[in-house]
């Protein structure tokens, strides 16, 4: 049983974790519904849409890993595999934020003259989709690491090759 200090410390941790749940979900509904919404001010996916979009996922992200470290005990161990899982989900971050600002910095497809302003293409799409899928294989790697009543990873019966899970 925890004591008061720890529970209340676990109430927080929850909170916030719900709070950025709400306010990530939010943040994606409202930048890729603005224009069903009536919210667009500038016709296509705006500079404005994207930025929502990625402190959006960055919110989300941060949610799903504040949730499976509550389900962590609390002076266990880090793995390898977790950590890794952190570093892959954060470079999967990253990478959104280079390709959702891919034209503004300069880097995109769209940076020459003729283009009005940024512009968010196919190619732009396939790297966010790239994106978030790294940062679910990266959560993935850490919810299914060394946790609460494990002793090994979840995911040692791809060491082993004899396909037994446990």
């Amino acid at each position: 049983m925890p004591n008061n200090g720890e529970g209340k410390l676990h109430k927080v941790q929850m909170m916030l974790t719900l709070l950025l749940l709400v306010l990530g979900a939010l943040l994606v509904v409202l930048s890729l519904g603005a224009d069903a919404l009536g919210l667009d001010l500038t016709p296509g996916f705006g500079i404005a849409q994207m930025f929502q979009l990625l402190i959006g996922l960055t919110c989300l992200t941060l949610a799903a890993f504040l949730y499976a470290r509550s389900l962590r005990p609390r002076n266990g161990s880090s793995s390898l595999q977790a950590d890794i899982g952190v570093r892959l989900a954060a470079t999967g971050l990253v990478f959104a934020y280079v390709v959702g600002l891919a034209d503004l910095i300069g880097i995109g497809t769209h940076v020459n003259p003729r283009f009005e302003r940024p512009y968010v293409g196919p190619f732009q799409l396939g790297g966010m989709l790239l994106a978030v899928v790294t940062i679910i294989v990266g959560l993935a790697l850490y919810h299914t690491s060394r946790g609460a009543g494990r002793e090994k990873s979840s995911m040692e019966f791809l060491v082993n090759g004899n396909g037994e899970h446990h």
